[in-house]
């Protein structure tokens, strides 16, 4: 080598170590500026709230239904008051939490809070984007396009089919116990409703028969289940994996994340079909189709060209829907039957009701005369009688206040902000932030929405917040005033504010007609020797203790037939 290309080879050299030691140096700076430098200027430093050690995380304790109904207790009503701060992922990472409706209001109705990039990444990755991970203008024009499908006139068109799917799902439970032999049998409640529910979805949402109900092989529902299942069971690190390093599922893909992508491809597949398959029905023959994704192509095609959603965003939406459709409700029912297990007096009270309130036809048995039937009088008016049955509205509340299937929800700052207060907060240096003044939070800082701590608030609900009450639906407390919802007061599951639910009277009465449908039919009893626990993934699943990790999520009943 010559002395010029000596020196060439010696110069970069050097450049390559000083980009790597910039490099270096940057990356100590931003660690230093993590955990040192920005926490002692962290406005939620100095709210009260548990200690933690330089590395340890408060989200095992604050994400575990199993615990947090007495640690939320614990904390709120003993030791820090509505208002706090948590550790996220050390000591450094202060996340806001409150039970002041006031905190919780101006966060989910600013635009200020948006849900975490990650959150909408991971949903994202599985759902598309839909509804429930969008922001800003976007999700406001989207709202706006899919409102026609969840009218209260909409649901009550679809009310056929969650009276079909009911009695199907009645009619092979009655085979089950009698095919044990006796009146009685024993199996996987959640199971079996994630099928109806999921039956019911393909039908109102997009005139797809799953068939679930009767044959698990369907192609669509078995790409959905399995890769919903690798979900749930993913580890904390695999989910780090997939939003910090998403280059490694593309370039080494390993074997959950192949099956996850075939299982995309199949749905996506499906999906596309469908898609095109209605909008041609209905631009050749203006098709009078109630389901979900026939009122979207029509809400699509009637709004300008330059809004209007491409196949691609048309089919995150139906994904979004699935999801919170299918999954969600199914765990709103099954909770209220594992609930109603537990407590006899109040599922025999609910079954009086319910046999004492005739069809609108009036038919001569008493089995059929019950509402839970269908008959040949219209499904509309049949979903209003069960609508407005008091004691079954009752039930189904109580069950999604003490038992929500989305356990929290968290929003991110987008810039500095100032959130007001009702109640006062008590702060480290003994100052207190007053009624009408504000807490500083700065841009980036989490906050936490406890949705079942917030249901279960004494603050709000009375002593008696954390017991299982449905008449307390008859006589609020002061504190439950209703938010956006009328008459759902304070009833945090839907959510309320920007980002709001937007099929909740499609969740309540569907979950109104299955419940009306089985308990007429059949009484159910906890299985003696197990014990159903909680677990918190994207959604809140039942699981047997001790068999989480050889059976999985699931919640045994024992089922008899009911007699008169």
């Amino acid at each position: 080598m010559d002395c010029s290309g000596f020196q060439l080879f010696w110069w970069s050299i050097k450049l390559v170590g000083l980009l790597v030691a910039l490099l270096v140096a940057r990356g100590v700076l931003w660690l230093v500026n993590l955990l040192w430098v920005a926490p002692r200027f962290d406005p939620l430093r100095n709210l009260p709230g548990p200690d933690a050690s330089a590395f340890h995380s408060h989200f095992c304790s604050v994400n575990d239904p199993d615990i947090t109904p007495e640690l939320y207790h614990e904390w709120t009503s003993k030791l820090f008051g509505k208002t706090f701060r948590y550790h996220g992922y050390g000591r450094h990472d202060y996340r806001l939490m409150s039970f002041d409706l006031r905190v919780v209001s101006h966060v989910l109705t600013s635009p200020v809070y948006q849900k975490p990039w990650q959150t909408r990444a991971y949903l994202g990755r599985l759902l598309g984007r839909g509804v429930f991970n969008m922001e800003g203008a976007e999700h406001k024009a989207l709202r706006k396009l899919i409102g026609p499908a969840f009218t209260a006139q909409a649901v009550k068109g679809m009310s056929s089919i969650f009276l079909q799917k009911a009695e199907e799902l009645r009619d092979r439970w009655d085979a089950l116990v009698s095919a044990n032999g006796s009146s009685t049998a024993t199996f996987d409640v959640a199971h079996w409703i994630s099928r109806t529910t999921f039956d019911i979805f393909g039908l109102s949402g997009f005139d797809y028969h799953f068939n679930a109900l009767h044959d698990e092989s369907e192609e669509v529902y078995s790409a959905y289940r399995r890769m919903f299942n690798i979900s749930d069971k993913a580890t904390h690190l695999r989910v780090l994996k997939q939003l910090y390093l998403p280059i490694v599922e593309r370039i080494w893909p390993d074997r959950d994340d192949k099956i996850t992508q075939q299982c995309l491809k199949t749905i996506r597949d499906c999906g596309t079909g469908l898609i095109q398959a209605k909008r041609e029905t209905y631009m050749n023959e203006k098709s009078d189709d109630k389901d979900i994704l026939s009122l979207l192509i029509k809400s699509n095609l009637s709004t300008e060209p330059s809004n209007r959603l491409s196949d691609t965003e048309l089919l995150d939406q139906l994904s979004s829907f699935l999801f919170a459709g299918s999954d969600t409700t199914a765990l709103a029912i099954t909770w209220c039957l594992h609930i109603l297990s537990h407590h006899p007096e109040i599922q025999s009270r609910l079954r009086a009701e319910l046999l004492s309130s005739p069809t609108p036809d009036t038919v001569t048995s008493s089995k059929r005369n019950s509402i839970c039937s269908v008959s040949s009088t219209s499904s509309v008016m049949q979903a209003d009688t069960i609508d407005a049955l008091p004691y079954l509205d009752a039930v189904v509340r109580e069950t999604l206040r003490v038992s929500p299937p989305v356990h929290g929800t968290v929003r991110v700052a987008t810039v500095d902000d100032l959130i007001p207060v009702s109640s006062p907060v008590v702060l480290r240096n003994g100052k207190i932030i007053h009624e009408n003044e504000y807490i500083r939070i700065k841009k980036g800082s989490f906050v936490h929405i406890p949705v079942e701590g917030l249901n279960m608030s004494e603050e709000i609900w009375g002593p008696d917040a954390r017991q299982f009450n449905p008449d307390r639906w008859t006589s609020l407390p002061a504190g439950a005033t209703p938010p956006s919802f009328p008459g759902l007061a304070n009833l945090m599951s839907f959510s309320f504010g920007r980002a709001s639910c937007p099929g909740y009277r499609f969740a309540l009465l569907e979950a109104k007609v299955v419940i009306a449908t089985l308990v007429t039919q059949f009484v159910f009893s906890p299985v003696e020797g197990i014990e159903i626990g909680k677990y918190n993934s994207v959604v809140t699943r039942p699981f047997v203790r001790d068999r989480l990790d050889s059976e999985g999520f699931q919640l045994p009943l024992r089922i008899s037939k009911h007699t008169d």
